[in-house]
């Protein structure tokens, strides 16, 4: 795989048919300490991304293991049934759901003579696919590259012949080396250009802070509904796919609360069991958004076998980026397809709500549930406003809950809950106008 291959930002999945679907061979290893469900749901997984990439899986299978093989981590013998299984299908790809070492990568592909990926490169042909923003693509190419310098080979490596003294270099060094030092200057490069994104999201964060609209972002695992969740209570258009990570590129919206709070609600990228630390590390930029946020909805796929185990994997990434201790509503999602959600709001540590948001059923107990849980941004002030100045009264109701209002002799009365830079502006402009 050439280092300008990727740069483009083409798809890891090579000569695809002219319907666009590969045909390929998923292959699980289960080893001691593994779990026999936890295999099948990871394959049922795999399959799944495959699909999203664009790929139609023709055979599957899990070899059990007392310990992984160092050269094919599965075995010889086995990766010649892989490639007979390749053979007789016309399978052109191989696809393992663990991460594969580069000797392992290329002993597979010699024996197969298939091309042989693994999770993570799949998960990244997905994102490489998926992201649209300048943002989302710098951070792909990032991983991408990140994972792809370790495993430069090939001609290149065959010509290499580094060493000391006389006679032990020559163009054959070239190709490898400089295809290593072209991946190295443009990953500084990428990381120079992140840094530059996340210096301007901290100058947006500043400048937001300056407007006093709480920040709530939706994390979830990947395929939850978070994008449908965003688009009911927003009507962001947003891509809503039912695949994994239809969505990558975050979207940010205003929402009015029914204490007529306004909130910004971001949606965040999906996660996924075993999500490649590569990922984790170059989208970490977007992933601020999360450390940032005032309160997080974690939706949850309720309908999902493993919901608990989906729950575990989010819990991972969010105590990875320090976020494990942020205010939290449970949005259980789907609910439409349970014949008995009441279960779900019953919980009470943390807050949790049952909703479906394809049919739009408990939005307004979200809204409410994001308002009772929102950390005490607002606090009760009163206020003396002369009828001069009454143009400040519909800020008061627009920006806050008014609790009581008294039209006296000279001007109102008025006890409000109000976010306390309000507060401050309202008081501001009777001082400013006196």
């Amino acid at each position: 795989m050439r280092p300008e291959f990727l740069a483009k930002g083409e798809s890891l999945l090579e000569h695809r048919p002219e319907n666009g679907r590969e045909k390929a061979v998923l292959v699980g290893v289960e080893l001691p300490g593994d779990e026999t469900w936890q295999s099948a749901y990871s394959m049922q997984e795999l399959a799944r991304l495959a699909d999203t990439a664009g790929a139609d899986a023709v055979h599957q299978f899990i070899q059990k293991r007392d310990r992984p093989d160092p050269a094919t981590l599965l075995g010889r013998g086995k990766a010649s049934e892989i490639a007979a299984l390749c053979r007789n299908s016309g399978a052109g790809l191989v696809i393992f759901d663990r991460e594969l070492t580069p000797a392992q990568a290329r002993n597979l592909e010699e024996i197969t003579g298939a091309k042989v990926i693994d999770r993570t490169q799949l998960i990244l042909d997905i994102f490489a696919r998926r992201a649209r923003t300048r943002e989302g693509r710098l951070q792909v190419e990032l991983a991408q590259l990140s994972y792809l310098l370790p495993r430069l080979t090939g001609l290149g490596g065959q010509l290499s012949r580094l060493g000391g003294g006389i006679g032990t270099r020559g163009p054959g060094e070239t190709k490898l080396e400089m295809d290593r030092r072209r991946v190295r200057r443009r990953i500084a490069a990428l990381k120079k250009e992140i840094k530059e994104v996340r210096e301007r999201r901290d100058l947006l964060r500043r400048n937001r802070k300056e407007v006093p609209f709480p920040l709530v972002a939706i994390v979830g695992y990947t395929n939850a509904g978070k994008s449908t969740l965003l688009k009911k209570l927003t009507g962001a258009d947003v891509l809503v796919e039912d695949k994994l990570f239809a969505t990558l590129d975050p979207v940010t919206r205003r929402v009015v609360l029914p204490d007529n709070e306004t909130i910004l609600l971001t949606d965040t990228v999906g996660f996924i069991q075993n999500l490649p630390h590569h990922l984790v590390a170059a989208f970490r930029a977007t992933l601020e958004e999360v450390m940032e946020a005032d309160l997080l909805l974690h939706v949850v796929d309720a309908s999902h076998p493993y919901m608990e185990e989906q729950i575990g994997a989010v819990n991972e990434v969010l105590a990875s980026l320090g976020a494990a201790g942020k205010p939290l509503v449970m949005v259980y999602n789907k609910a439409d397809l349970l014949p008995d959600a009441k279960f779900f709001r019953e919980k009470s540590s943390p807050p949790a709500v049952a909703v479906s948001a394809l049919k739009g059923w408990g939005m307004e107990d979200l809204l409410a549930a994001i308002a009772r849980a929102l950390p005490g941004r607002r606090i009760k002030a009163s206020f003396f406003i002369p009828y001069r100045k009454s143009g400040l009264l519909p800020v008061l109701h627009e920006k806050g809950r008014v609790l009581r209002e008294e039209h006296g002799n000279g001007g109102i009365t008025v006890e409000a809950e109000i976010d306390a830079v309000w507060a401050r502006r309202v008081e501001a402009k009777l001082k400013g106008q006196e």
